[in-house]
């Protein structure tokens, strides 16, 4: 396994280091020439050493937290990055020596220059402010009480990131201002969904159903699948509560930002809609003398939606869509490519067409995909319905149990807050962009179907795949697999056996339509910034349908990295303006409702 490994090797060079005659030597002659393969892809570099001197048996502590005491060789090194290795011997002699190894192919070189941006993003946007003032212990224990560690021998921590944190008191301020407006608005918003409020002389451009599509098609993927998986691994079956309430209060944040989006839009003499962020940015608070600020913030905004719209929007789903196809069939190994440019080429006739045909496309997947997928969930619980009772009890234990499994009560709330604020993108604003598109004279109208997003993307699909995992017992197993997807499919798989090939067909259309629907929140974006016209649609277009291609053909773990930052970074101007014109839509919705029930806003179904 070693040797096999050994032919990834990236980099070599001789250093010999000693202190009181303990000795660490890199390896650097192999007899047999083949050892020396050199791969381009990025974190997949060997650090191998020899300790001469001393006393046997040697403890290796490597900054890899991945490679255990006992290893001298440390794999999965990513290129362009310092490590170092602590080598203790059996008389407690140390010998402690750095490495580097070199970034050579282009893969590479850009993993590595994006990589401190992605540290200095990772400090500031998942930032924990209650651990460094001291008000929690972020070290993870089992319910023994046992501290548990990483393979190198670091404990394991936990983290309440600013920017969840950011979002979740947003959303749970907006609940409360909005009157809860999650729950008694929910009625009201189905029958704004199927159409019983829509007047046909609305200016606008898609219909209620078609934004709420369009919305759902970008957050609806492979988080629901993946991150679930990963929230449950790391916090237990108790983080699917907090991942419901964080999902609830959710839908509040969702309508203030959908209701501005139509409030502040522009309608151009051809009818065609921009809005979103932006310009409630920018026109919203002008209006409470913070005109140079709404500007900065608007800008900004713009910016980290352009970023995310080509990475996390668009490589990271074209990355995972051509990974999972290529895992279940292997004659599509190393064309990735091939596989970018036809993927390319579906995205491009969907989205020339602007929000209309991005619309129509979803209208029709979006419900296909997610009722697929909660049709098979319902399909394996139905079958293990006598342990329906059991599963739900552990997770209402694993929520409040004072010993609740891999960080406390802390380490789980925070897991299923994290995944649902991840998952439906409440609070970050790119959504209101979709539904400024809808066809409405009533700014509430259009915030109180956005309601139905986070439900639907958390409570619902979300909650179904936990409740697989959980019932499957595949949530102790979460260890002897290598992400959250191939967790997922194991849970579906132990009882459907064909679910993994289902799992392929879900993945690629969650890709494909959250791909269509970035492209569309990035354009809109790009325009506020560059200007409205042919050339600058067109720019834009050719440039999103090029990292599609990138995005499949390579590697670039740090350029997707950034880009993911980039789109929870959104969430921190956004919320800076709901939070100053949260005021006006309170008054905007008491009117509404109250017009409602005087017969004012009338049905035309």
């Amino acid at each position: 396994m070693k040797k096999k490994l050994l032919l990834f090797i990236t980099s070599f060079s001789f250093v010999i280091s000693s202190f009181s005659q303990l000795q660490i030597t890199e390896i650097s002659e192999i007899r047999d020439d083949s050892l020396f393969l050199n791969t381009s892809e990025i974190n997949d570099g060997i650090i191998a050493v020899i300790v001469t001197g001393g006393e046997p048996p040697y403890q290796y502590y490597w900054s890899n937290k991945n490679t255990a005491l006992d290893e001298n060789i440390s794999y999965g090194c990513t290129e362009g990055t310092e490590y170092s290795v602590l080598v203790t011997d059996a008389n407690g002699l140390k010998a402690k020596k750095t490495f580097f190894i070199e970034a050579k192919s282009i893969q590479e070189k850009i993993n590595s220059a994006f990589l401190p941006i992605v540290g200095f993003l990772d400090m500031v946007i998942f930032w924990d402010p209650f651990h460094a003032i001291g008000i929690y212990d972020n070290i993870i224990k089992n319910k023994k009480g046992e501290v548990l560690k990483h393979a190198n021998g670091d404990p394991k921590t936990t983290k309440i990131p600013i920017v969840v944190v950011w979002l979740v008191l947003g959303a749970i301020f907006f609940t409360v201002r909005m009157k809860f407006i999650n729950i008694r608005g929910f009625k009201h918003a189905i029958g704004l969904v199927k159409g019983d409020y829509d007047d046909p002389n609305d200016k606008g451009e898609v219909s209620h159903f078609q934004a709420l599509t369009t919305a759902l098609s970008a957050t609806v993927g492979l988080g629901n699948i993946a991150g679930v998986a990963i929230a449950i691994a790391v916090g237990g079956p108790g983080a699917t509560f907090w991942m419901i309430v964080a999902g609830l209060l959710g839908m509040s944040a969702k309508f203030v930002e959908c209701t501005l989006g139509v409030k502040y839009r522009k309608v151009d003499e051809n009818g065609e809609v921009s809005g979103g962020p932006m310009y409630y940015l920018r026109d919203g608070l002008a209006k409470y003398k913070a005109a140079r600020l709404g500007k900065v913030m608007a800008i900004l905004f713009a910016i980290l939606c352009i970023g995310g719209s080509f990475g996390g929007g668009n490589m990271f789903q074209a990355n995972q869509a051509y990974e999972i196809l290529g895992s279940q069939f292997p004659m599509m190994a190393d064309n990735g490519p091939l596989f970018g440019i036809i993927l390319s080429i579906l995205v491009g006739a969907v989205i020339i067409g602007g929000i209309k045909s991005i619309a129509n496309v979803t209208e029709k997947i979006v419900p296909f995909m997610a009722g697929l997928y909660v049709v098979t969930a319902l399909i394996i619980i139905f079958m293990n319905l006598s342990e329906i009772g059991n599963v739900f009890k552990l997770i209402f234990n694993g929520a409040f149990a004072p010993d609740a499994a891999l960080g406390g009560v802390i380490g789980v709330l925070i897991q299923g807050f994290r995944r649902a604020a991840f998952s439906n993108e409440a609070g970050v604003g790119s959504a209101s962009i979709a539904h400024s598109a809808a066809k409405t004279s009533e700014p509430v109208s259009e915030g109180i179907v956005s309601l139905l997003e986070p439900f639907i993307d958390t409570v619902v699909i979300c909650t179904m795949t936990a409740l697989v995992i959980i019932i499957t017992g595949h949530h102790e197993l979460s260890g002897s697999f290598d992400g959250g997807a191939s967790l997922t499919s194991a849970a579906f798989g132990s009882v459907i056996s064909w679910f993994p090939y289902l799992l392929v067909v879900a993945i690629f259309l969650f890709a494909f339509s959250t791909m269509i629907s970035w492209s569309y929140y990035g354009l809109k974006s790009w325009e506020y910034l560059f200007g409205k016209s042919k050339v600058s649609e067109y720019s834009y277009k050719l440039i999103f349908l090029m990292f599609i291609v990138i995005g499949s053909s390579v590697s670039l773990g740090s350029v997707l990295d950034f880009s993911d930052m980039m789109i929870l970074a959104m969430a921190f101007p956004n919320i800076v303006g709901l939070l100053f014109l949260s005021k006006e839509v309170r008054t905007d919705l008491d009117s509404y409702f109250a017009r409602l029930k005087s017969g004012e806003i009338k049905k035309y179904k």
